[in-house]
């Protein structure tokens, strides 16, 4: 049986994990040999000459770029699967420029699908061109603009789909991300606050402190606290303060104002 060499390059440690669990619980012929978390250390890890990847799958955002700069500082050989949260009709342009792609969170059939892509495009006698770093820096400029519109959350053989529009805010405690409903229900996300705020419309949603980003329609009332702190009350009710942050209070009121 032909293996192929996989890299991972990825730098949200529980999307690293996610990924990494499921090519090697379904795919025998996979082989991981790489896991990068930023541009710098992908690049560098591709211009050794004994690294020769057959797969890459890419999140957009890294650590300190994003994934095309990658293919601006090195040549890049290998089937390139790009995984991303925006569910935007604009992606299906990557697979006409040689890339592949996956929405996070990658579900076991639509790996496999996408592998199962690989493996024709890399048996064909007929190589792919390499990616236009360019052409699909265009596409994510388009793609980026629209943001989540559900969240898929799985806990273990059990998935829940929440609309954006049901979600009342996000919180981490304990090195845990959970999303709370507006009915109430809390669940755990498997990726970071941080990637998490970035990916609600900036609109509806107010990264307020460190630790929780809610949406405006989740704010039942505003109060000001010592040190001339803001303390924000919420519903439904969490089971911490909220406070905004100082350096954020200028911010916070002018996104009310705008609503």
């Amino acid at each position: 049986m032909k293996t192929y060499n996989v890299l991972i390059v990825e730098d949200e440690i529980p999307a690293q994990t996610n990924l990494r669990r499921l090519i090697e619980k379904h795919f025998e012929d996979l082989r991981i040999v790489g896991v990068q978390s930023s541009v710098v250390g992908t690049v560098a890890w591709l211009r050794d000459p004994d690294n020769r990847p057959d797969i890459i799958f890419m999140d957009v955002q890294l650590s300190d770029g994003m994934c095309f700069d990658i293919f601006a500082q090195t040549e890049v050989h290998g089937k390139v699967v790009i995984t991303t949260a925006y569910d935007n009709y604009a992606l299906r342009a990557f697979r006409i420029n040689s890339v592949d792609y996956l929405l996070k969170p990658i579900a076991p059939e639509e790996l496999q699908a996408a592998v199962e892509r690989c493996r024709r495009t890399m048996e064909s006698e007929k190589p792919a061109p390499a990616p236009d770093a360019e052409v699909l820096r265009g596409i994510l400029a388009r793609t980026g603009r629209e943001y989540k519109k559900r969240f898929v959350v799985r806990l273990g053989d059990k998935i829940t789909v929440v609309n954006t529009e049901q979600v009342a805010y996000f919180y981490a405690e304990d090195k845990y991300t959970y999303l709370v409903t507006t009915e109430g229900r809390k669940l755990i996300l498997d990726v970071s606050l941080d990637a998490a705020s970035e990916q609600v419309d900036p609109r509806l949603f107010f990264r307020l402190s460190r630790n929780c980003t809610a949406s405006i329609d989740a704010i039942t009332g505003i109060s000001k606290h010592l040190s001339n702190r803001l303390k924000v009350a919420l519903e439904p009710r969490p089971d911490f303060e909220v406070f905004v942050s100082r350096s954020r209070t200028t911010d916070f009121m002018n996104w009310l104002e705008d609503k």
